[in-house]
């Protein structure tokens, strides 16, 4: 197979994304919360590989005639950002005014995020938090805390897309990989399970699913108060 065929391949596995936005949508527009989530992880999947997939067979320079990194925002904004966004509106989860806030918001400074050019920093972590709004939602689907909570969690992380705050990427950032990416998995798994018994998990799985957020959340931040000594 030629390099140019194993680059448009590469390209057309990155699409599928949209088509598993498209089905994460419908399910939200019937309010089918569980069965979106579990598109959305398939998404989340796909983004977690195209990227190793896109560096190994060189895109960019066997598959020149798409632009990798546009393809992937674009499906990244629908799958990240805007199905989450809806979801937490039409769900109730944040009621009234709340909810409108909420999702101005999210789809507001998620627009703005994803133009920044210093989004990215030299150990391919992200400055400000990531627009990651697919795994944010999620668990509040299975935790389900008081509104103000949501609320104020929400409007904490929009602040933080625009503060020198640094946040990791499981694949890609380097420093404490060997354990960030398990998590990933793990996050991934557990939400897939919440999802599929319809957010009625146990009390160890809420516990699991919320620490390995915390981590996910937390460690670019660990890193930056933390000298690395490697």
């Amino acid at each position: 197979m030629s390099p140019t065929v194993q680059a448009i391949l590469v390209h057309l596995f990155t699409a599928t994304g949209a088509v598993f936005a498209m089905l994460a949508m419908l399910a939200a527009a019937g309010g089918d919360w569980p069965m979106m989530v579990l598109w959305l992880i398939v998404a989340f999947a796909v983004d977690g590989v195209d990227g190793p997939l896109a560096r190994r067979f060189h895109v960019r320079t066997h598959g020149a005639r798409f632009d990798g990194d546009l393809l992937d925002l674009i499906i990244d904004y629908l799958t990240y950002v805007f199905i989450p966004a809806f979801a937490l509106f039409e769900s109730g989860l944040l009621p009234g005014w709340t909810g409108w806030v909420a999702i101005i918001l999210i789809t507001f400074a998620s627009a703005l995020y994803f133009a920044d050019t210093r989004m990215k920093t030299g150990d391919k972590s992200f400055n400000g938090f990531p627009g990651c709004w697919n795994m944010v939602v999620p668990v509040l689907f299975v935790v389900e805390p008081a509104f103000w909570l949501i609320f104020g969690l929400v409007a904490s992380l929009a602040v933080a897309m625009f503060l020198p705050l640094r946040f990791i990427h499981p694949v890609r950032t380097r420093r404490w990989r060997t354990l960030s990416l398990p998590v990933a998995v793990l996050w991934s798994a557990l939400v897939f399970w919440a999802a599929w018994h319809e957010f009625e998990a146990s009390a160890a799985v809420t516990w699991a699913l919320s620490l390995s957020s915390i981590y996910l959340l937390f460690a670019g931040i660990a890193q930056q108060m933390l000298p690395d000594r490697g």
